[in-house]
């Protein structure tokens, strides 16, 4: 299996280029996995928690519209916590995660594991969709597979990126 932490870290640092997190469900866990890298310093200025709408809102620019429309557990969500990323932290690369990781629903007619990930330059946005559907440890392998997955999507997009 590819650490893709280590890959982004490696090609982050190929590319002198900086990331930034923004995560909901995930917790902080993919600022965890990029700062468990040695030299991941050089890459990494912050992370942002935002597990609340109102966090969402008030820190990451996410519009009150977005939510009531689309939900937070939503693609159009996911691209605004990864602007609202880059802007605050002035890295070159935004990674975001919402979704839910059970194993309860959210109230919401969303089903547990459906989590929007978007990783996010000034040029450009990828968004990736999961439906995980886990039968055990519900929440730690959504998370898990959310931060894997979004780490992977970052590498994506780093590939694509020119010199």
């Amino acid at each position: 299996m590819i650490d893709y932490a280590a890959e982004a870290v490696r090609m982050l640092r190929e590319k002198n280029m900086t990331i930034t997190t923004a995560e909901s469900c995930t917790g902080g866990l993919i600022a965890k996995m990029i700062t468990d890298i040695s030299g991941s310093s050089a890459v990494f200025g912050c992370g942002i928690v935002s597990y609340s709408n109102d966090i969402k809102k008030s820190v990451l620019g996410v519009k009150a519209e977005t939510l009531a429309g689309y939900g937070a557990v939503s693609e159009q969500t996911v691209r605004e916590m990864a602007d609202g990323a880059l802007k605050i932290s002035g890295a070159d690369i935004a990674v975001s995660v919402s979704g839910i990781a059970g194993p309860s629903s959210d109230g919401t007619d969303k089903p547990v594991g459906l989590i929007y990930i978007a990783a996010a330059t000034e040029q450009t946005v990828k968004i990736k969709k999961l439906n995980n559907v886990f039968n055990v440890n519900i929440r730690e392998n959504n998370r898990n597979s959310a931060a894997n997955e979004a780490l992977k999507l970052v590498c994506e997009v780093l590939h694509e990126q020119a010199v």
